[in-house]
């Protein structure tokens, strides 16, 4: 088990999820129950995947959870952009910022994973 809290993945999967909140915050009204939900969902599922697989007792466990919290950030990922192509959010550093950390977040779990896998 580990600390959740600890995790440099999870505290970047907090940040990512308050700034998926901010950056929808905009977003056209009549999306409130399509994109703006499923985007914060996603977002939301990031560190939620990572605190949740850390309470795990094994590491095979825990794993599992960490390719759920990467196909979120693949999800907010292709939502970002979307809302981009449709003109909800305007291009920006902002959401250059995010693009970047959703990488390197996932550059993160791919690294995790492989500890992981490797220890004894």
């Amino acid at each position: 088990m580990h600390n959740f809290k600890e995790l440099k993945i999870w505290q970047f999967g907090i940040q990512i999820a308050e700034e998926v909140y901010l950056i929808s915050k905009g977003f056209p009204q009549e999306e409130q129950f399509g994109l703006t939900s499923q985007l914060r969902r996603a977002a939301i599922s990031i560190p939620s995947n990572i605190a949740e697989g850390a309470g795990r007792k094994t590491d095979k466990d825990f794993n599992r959870f960490l390719d759920m919290a990467n196909g979120s950030i693949n999800e907010v990922e292709t939502q970002v952009l979307l809302a981009l192509r449709l003109g909800f959010v305007e291009p920006s550093e902002k959401i250059d910022e995010l693009l970047k950390r959703l990488d390197e977040v996932q550059k993160m779990i791919f690294s995790l994973q492989k500890s992981l896998i490797t220890r004894p």
